[in-house]
């Protein structure tokens, strides 16, 4: 009796060749394995350098791994960059999941938002600042622009789920587009990382501001009312008419 798939291209194929494949599929995922290891142990010394000051050997010299280990498992070292970045940034895309499906009132969200960016800046500054250098670069650098635009992509998907749901939340709609609201946060994000950077203490404090307000604006909603002790802090600082 004939088994259904017969002569077809749907037939088993040899054992020797099965096993030759499987073999080869194993070896692959074992060699893409490795990369994610070497990428991901690299990524610290990426942030320290940028990309400028960057090369397969003096990543060599500030890690554990050999100049021969990275060049056998990366092509130079954009390939290196590019692996470490994707790994890293698609950390980030989850970074505000968690507070954007457990929240339970626009307040809540908003603040658990403006409290997770704050924390990632103080956290991770050289990380964010290693990913706008290589933003920076792939206007230089065309190798770049297709990841960096795949990125930027996931990025904006990640912002648009928490305005989405904050909008939700609010009993209303977002009146603009992804890639607008988008270019609003990243543009904030980017100004704190700069002050952040250098030596601003007010400056994550002063981003997370600025995020509700964004945020009350872009959804056209009313803005927060002041508590009393703002307002007492604010009549302090006040100059006394003559």
């Amino acid at each position: 009796m004939r088994r259904p798939w017969g002569n077809s291209a749907w037939a088993i194929p040899a054992s020797g060749s099965y096993n030759e494949t499987m073999e080869q599929a194993v070896r692959r995922d074992k060699f893409a394995e490795r990369r994610a290891e070497l990428g991901e142990a690299a990524l610290q010394t990426l942030a320290e350098l940028g990309y400028a000051r960057t090369s397969l050997r003096e990543i060599a010299q500030n890690s554990a791994f050999s100049h021969g280990v990275l060049h056998y498992y990366f092509s130079d070292k954009l390939d290196l960059i590019l692996c470490s970045v994707r790994q890293y940034k698609a950390r980030c895309v989850t970074r505000y999941d968690e507070v954007t499906t457990t929240s339970t009132t626009f307040d809540a969200l908003l603040d658990g938002f403006a409290q997770a960016l704050g924390e990632t800046v103080h956290n991770e500054a050289t990380l964010h600042r290693l990913w706008y250098d290589l933003r920076s670069q792939s206007l230089f650098e065309p190798a770049l622009r297709p990841d960096v635009e795949a990125i930027d992509a996931s990025l904006e998907k990640m912002v648009w789920r928490v305005v989405s749901r904050m909008a939700e939340l609010a009993g209303t709609s977002v009146p603009t587009s992804s890639d607008l609201a988008y270019a609003m946060f990243d543009g904030v994000f980017q100004q704190c990382l700069l002050k952040h950077m250098s030596g601003d203490a007010g400056a994550i404090a002063a981003m997370q501001a600025s995020v509700r307000v964004l945020v009350r604006q872009l959804l056209a909603l009313p803005a927060a009312p002041v508590k009393a002790a703002s307002r007492r802090a604010k009549a302090r600082r006040a100059p006394v008419a003559a």
